[in-house]
């Protein structure tokens, strides 16, 4: 068995840490902002012993490989933080390719499964505001090496913030008359009974400016509008910035509990306080929403009663409203727990793609989705950590920029959908892909006051 050590330490901003080595390839944050439960841990990683990049002509069974680079279940430090090191990292959303049972065309700057294997990192505790450093090892002075190593990580000169525009262009890469076009064939295809709800997105795309790189967008999004599961990857040419407020999967360690928190129905933030409460108010009656989140609902319940003991499967919060800086969303919980000798790594293969971002049935709904859109690479599909412990957590990547190294700089793609059900408006539901791409437009286009 490994050892655990970990080490206390006065607070300190994770994304201040991080800045000092957001340029070394599969240097992580996973950064949580907006307070709340779901916002206490983040946690800074770098330096893994172990990489791996599952790309589409690759046959390896990713869950195979995870299972490798984890090895036997190990102990859970209770004092410690949810992650006491293992595997971090993304799964872009072809994965699901591998999953099920759908042909999906990859995009050749995205590999399927991107992880590194982390035996030390940094737990930054929101609600006690102090930092523990934790390391493994196979003795426990191995262990309290590793735990010193990222210890000293918090000594690291931290690179100042951007004070000027991020990006010199974000434009959509397709006319609003063409996505509402793909919102009327979606819908026409529901009234045909070929499927009851796709998450369609939209397309937006644009450059950094010459002095940006992808961390200075990380750093602005956690300062105008933190949310609970925002994340940064910094790949060899590539990288992710992702702002997103939705939980994919969580299991504790041993997997006694298991959740998903699936988001559907979503409204702007009001311009004044009246404003915005009608907003409220009008997602919270709103039946098209409330059947909207109920699909995938049942959806998610599906998917972990495929990994979970019978009976144990339930739904314990329906229809709560959450609000963020740009909108407010209809998020319900799922839970569950693992049936014996299933993992959570069992549980990410059975849910992959999450379902609020596809549709339901969900095979059909991926189908319709690769006919109208682009492969949509880190868009959807998730950044996630898996632990050395069985513990595993995950967001689902909405409000999420990919970008890409080229000779002239950076580029980047940007995304927002919105859940097409049988009484959708196309022009509604276009006007929801607006909403929710603004915190993204907001962070690179506008200069700090």
């Amino acid at each position: 068995m490994q050892a655990v050590s970990i080490l206390a330490f006065p607070w300190r901003e994770p994304a201040a840490v991080l800045s000092a080595f957001a340029e070394e390839p599969f240097a992580m944050g996973l950064l949580s902002g907006g307070g709340g439960n779901h916002g206490r841990w983040s946690y800074v990683l770098r330096s893994p012993d172990r990489t791996v990049s599952l790309t589409a002509g690759d046959t390896e069974d990713p869950a195979e490989i995870l299972r490798d680079l984890l090895g036997q279940v190990q102990e859970h430090d209770p004092a410690g933080p949810p992650f006491q090191g293992g595997v971090a990292g993304l799964a872009a959303y072809e994965l699901g390719a591998r999953f099920e049972p759908v042909p999906l065309p990859r995009s050749r700057a995205w590999a399927d499964l991107s992880v590194g294997r982390y035996p030390a990192l940094l737990a930054f505790d929101h609600a006690a505001r102090r930092v523990l450093a934790v390391g493994r090892g196979e003795n426990l002075a191995r262990a309290q090496a590793r735990a010193q190593d990222a210890a000293d990580w918090l000594g690291a000169p931290e690179r100042p913030c951007l004070s000027e525009r991020l990006a010199v262009e974000f434009a959509p890469l397709q006319a609003p008359e063409v996505y509402e076009a793909a919102v009327a064939d979606v819908v026409q295809r529901i009234t045909d009974g070929e499927l009851f709800q796709a998450n369609i997105a939209r397309a937006w795309g644009g450059r950094l400016a010459v002095r940006a790189r992808p961390f200075d967008v990380i750093q602005r999004l956690l300062s105008d509008s933190p949310a609970p599961f925002a994340a940064y990857l910094r790949l060899s040419d590539s990288a992710v910035v992702s702002n997103s407020p939705e939980r994919f999967l969580a299991s504790s360690a041993g997997g006694y509990r298991v959740e998903t928190r699936p988001i559907k129905g979503t409204r702007p933030r009001g311009r004044t306080p009246a404003d915005d409460a009608a907003l409220i108010e009008d997602l919270r009656c709103s039946a098209k929403d409330r059947a909207e989140n109920l699909m995938i609902v049942d959806l998610m319940r599906n998917d972990l009663a495929r990994v979970c003991s019978p009976g144990a499967v339930a739904a314990p919060e329906l229809f709560r409203i959450e609000s963020f800086a740009n909108v407010h969303h209809l998020v319900s919980t799922v839970t569950g727990r693992l049936a014996p000798g299933l993992t959570a790594i069992d549980l990410l293969r059975a849910a992959f793609p999450p379902g609020s971002i596809t549709g339901a049935p969900k095979v059909q709904a991926m189908k319709v989705i690769s006919g109208l859109e682009a492969p949509r690479g880190p868009y959807c599909g998730s950044m996630f950590w898996a632990g050395f412990d069985g513990a595993l957590d995950s967001s689902v990547l909405i409000r999420t920029l990919a970008f890409v190294e080229e000779a002239g700089g950076w580029s980047f793609e940007a995304r927002a959908g919105a859940g097409i059900v049988a009484d959708s408006d196309p022009r509604s539901e276009r006007q929801e892909t607006e909403a929710k791409i603004l915190a993204l437009r907001r962070a690179l286009m506008e200069t700090p006051a």
